[in-house]
């Protein structure tokens, strides 16, 4: 501490970045595409559990190569003190035999990875770090209602894959578009409800009101993801309003309106 400022408090440095390149793009909607990535150093990247995170590190605008960031104790930061792109997605899959890394991009106007995803050539690099915390399921539960918009539905879609084929379950899923809707994992006990997203409201409105009118009874077990406003008015629903007990509840923002 000096002349009574506040000490700087770092911040815990995330894992660091493992090298990759683009092995495959597959068009899984008008509005969505699966990157296929190799790389040995995937080897020992290890999910151990549904709708997990990792941090996707792509070239600057303009550049081919890929420069590893520093961190400063806060932030990334490449040598010239530019930001670097990195984004968080869902590992879609992980072989480490492969190895090989899986990820869904959804692709709007201006986002910096969805720019790159949709011109990337076969054997372009990036990069990843991670994996961020997974979902563990609660053997108790008897029934999951899942919310998300478009950045969930890979974390949906893991999820509808390990939930026992006994227990029920209830997909909401927002889009920007009906052309965004793609096909989920069978599950004898699943129902899917997609919602069009109204172009006078923000993000997440309608899965918010969906949340409001969801009944939550002692068996339920509630995830929800998406735009960060959004999943904060259904946290304030959730365990404000309505005083839902947090082992029963994860809300997570994904992605915020400002950002792309």
């Amino acid at each position: 501490m000096t002349n009574g400022s506040e000490p700087v408090r770092l911040r815990k440095p995330p894992p660091p970045f493992r090298l990759m390149s683009v092995a495959d793009v597959t068009h899984l909607s008008p509005r969505m595409l699966r990157l296929t990535f190799v790389g040995a150093d995937l080897r020992d990247l290890n999910v151990d559990g549904p709708a997990a995170s990792v941090r996707l590190l792509i070239p600057s605008p303009g550049a081919t190569d890929l420069v590893i960031p520093e961190w400063n104790g806060n932030e990334f930061l490449l040598p010239d003190g530019s930001r670097p792109i990195i984004r968080t997605f869902t590992p879609r899959h992980i072989d480490p035999e492969g190895p090989s890394l899986v990820l869904d991009v959804v692709l709007h106007d201006g986002g910096a990875v969805s720019g790159w995803a949709q011109t990337v050539e076969t054997g372009a690099p990036a990069a990843v770090s991670g994996p961020g915390r997974s979902y563990s399921l609660d053997p108790e539960a008897t029934e999951y209602l899942l919310f998300g918009d478009e950045s969930a539905i890979p974390a949906i879609g893991q999820l509808i894959e390990v939930v026992p084929a006994g227990t029920s379950v209830r997909a909401v899923i927002e889009v920007s578009h009906p052309d965004a809707r793609v096909a989920l994992p069978d599950h004898p006990a699943c129902l899917v409800e997609w919602l069009n997203r109204e172009s006078t409201s923000p993000p997440g409105d309608r899965l918010v009101r969906a949340v409001e009118g969801a009944h939550l009874s002692e068996g339920t077990r509630l995830w929800a993801a998406g735009e960060a406003a959004a999943m904060h008015r259904i946290r304030q629903n959730l365990f404000q309003e309505r005083a839902t007990e947090r082992s029963r509840a994860t809300v997570r923002g994904y992605w915020k309106l400002s950002m792309d």
